[in-house]
């Protein structure tokens, strides 16, 4: 009799419900997985992409008819609010699969090069996008349903097998994701989800000859898969995290700015890697802003995170709320104060809660300021520029996203191009995750690559150039054995006719070049 598999507990982090069980699966299972995706790999990318995308475009149906229930398991296996989970998690996931199918052969087309000179105008070259084969994603719990999804649909459509590892801690949504992808009617072995801890996932997928990996997650982790993955060279895209300053300038909406930095620092717990952390304020606008803020902060209603009336759920693990501590602990340590707080929910009704918090008298050094704090909290700084405040946003080793607030739309996407971030969003935040069209990446520790859009849908796939010759009738090119005196004068002939100085010595040039030419059409 074999064993029974191990499973992990999935425990709704709000109340400690246990929710379910989910199989956990092994490094022999990575390489059965691999093994079965190799084999069906060849046969799906055959397909034209108009049949992939039929099967993929029954994942929308599923989505919307499934909104609710689907909405309710993440905020139960996530902490967030019901409302977060159902914008920021299933809205967003059944524009993405709207748009990628509906997109998936435009970004698929083959494209012409056009030519770089007269002297091969015969060659025409076209390069065509070659699916990796095997791909590999690992995913982090923050937004369990709404990264991965994007990159399992874009991986399909693109002609790979796709193999997914969702965080152990949200496997609850990973079996009801699982559900959604497999809606799709794929041919066997096209989609493997897996079950493992973090520690042994990488290591796994790269060891067994995933042909690319994907991995949204922490620095740290990140560069250990990079130093694995190159060993055989193995392709990785890496989304690392955010430290994101919001900059607001003299000339904006305060009421606007403020609940955006209300909705940016605080939905979903804090725990977005594309959330403000950092909040630079003009000291022209600074009172009337922190006087909003404040007031919204301290309006904030925590409580039944499965009730559409709740604003902020609790976090999703227990370590996370100890980061969150020691952040804040430490800055109040080195002098910041607590400027605005929001209530506690009712008594017993939110594990593992951390209310919102506001920090002001923050320091660059502070690590509220300096490191991703990944929880509800943003650090308040009043400046006296704007130039200013560009280089204290630059002074980090993250740069995923930011945001500018101004009326003045010219002037603030000045401002945006001189941030190193890879998204710079004006007059909102936390929010082009949601736009398919635009991709998602992060300069500098934040990552390497992009998802999303026609950036991200390209990492699904390989360039190939393929050059054609439409001179057949010719039989060798000039530049071909045998040489002789005649061949040199002829190639710098065309060298001189094309580039040369002066009329006159060109066109001698090309006298030499067509003198050359029969030679091309000589057996």
């Amino acid at each position: 009799m074999s064993p029974t598999p191990k499973q992990t507990a999935c425990i709704n982090p709000a109340t400690g419900e246990m929710l379910g069980e989910s199989p956990v699966h092994t490094v022999e299972d990575i390489k059965a997985a691999v093994t079965s995706a190799r084999s069906a790999q060849p046969e799906w990318a055959a397909l034209s992409v108009k049949e992939r995308v039929r099967h993929i475009r029954q994942i929308q149906n599923y989505l919307v008819t499934h909104a609710d229930e689907l909405a309710e398991i993440i905020a139960k296996d996530n902490g967030k609010t019901v409302v977060d989970a159902l914008a920021a998690e299933i809205m967003a996931t059944a524009i993405a699969v709207h748009y990628y199918c509906r997109k998936a052969p435009a970004f698929l087309k083959p494209e012409r090069s056009g030519f770089g000179t007269i002297a091969l105008i015969n060659k025409r070259s076209r390069v065509v996008r070659v699916p990796y084969g095997v791909i590999a994603i690992i995913s982090p719990w923050n937004y369990p349903f709404s990264i991965p999804f994007s990159e399992v649909i874009m991986g399909l459509l693109a002609g790979n097998a796709v193999l997914l590892k969702v965080a152990t801690e949200t496997q609850f949504t990973g079996l009801a994701l699982k559900s959604v992808i497999e809606s799709a009617n794929l041919p066997d072995g096209v989609f493997h989800y897996l079950n493992l801890p973090g520690r042994v996932a990488g290591e796994g997928f790269l060891k067994n000859g995933v042909d690319k990996l994907f991995f949204t997650g922490s620095v740290p982790v990140g560069k250990r898969l990079m130093a694995m993955a190159a060993e055989t060279l193995t392709p990785l895209n890496l989304e690392l995290g955010g430290n994101d300053a919001m900059l607001v300038c003299e000339d904006a909406d305060p009421v606007r700015a403020a609940a955006g930095a209300v909705w940016a620092g605080f939905s979903n717990a804090g725990q977005s890697c594309g959330g403000v952390e950092r909040v630079y304020v003009h000291e022209a606008i600074y009172n009337a802003f922190m006087a909003e803020l404040k007031q919204r902060t301290e309006g904030i209603r925590p409580g039944n995170n499965l009730s559409p009336d709740c604003d902020l759920g609790c976090m999703t693990t227990a370590a996370q709320v100890e980061v969150v501590k020691a952040h804040i602990d430490d800055a109040l340590a080195h002098g910041a104060t607590i400027f605005a707080k929001s209530p506690e929910p009712p008594e017993g009704t939110l594990k593992q809660f951390h209310p919102a918090v506001v920090l002001t008298n923050v320091t660059p050094d502070m690590k509220v300021m300096r490191d991703e704090t990944f929880g509800p909290v943003i650090g308040v700084m009043k400046i006296s520029s704007m130039e200013g405040a560009v280089q204290m946003a630059n002074d980090s080793n993250l740069g995923l996203t930011g945001s500018v607030w101004s009326r003045n739309r010219k002037k603030a996407r000045k401002l945006a191009s001189q941030i190193q971030a890879g998204v710079v969003t004006i007059n909102d935040h936390l929010m082009s995750h949601a736009l398919p069209e635009t991709s998602w990446g992060g300069f500098k520790e934040s990552g390497i690559g992009r998802s999303h859009g026609e950036l991200g849908f390209n990492e699904m796939t390989q360039p190939q150039t393929i050059v054609d010759d439409l001179l057949t009738m010719a039989k060798k090119n000039l530049w071909w054995q045998p040489n002789s005196r005649k061949v040199f004068d002829g190639l710098k002939g065309l060298t001189v006719g094309l580039y040369g100085k002066g009329v006159g010595n060109r066109l001698s040039g090309m006298m030499k070049a067509l003198k050359a030419l029969p030679l091309m059409f000589r057996k």
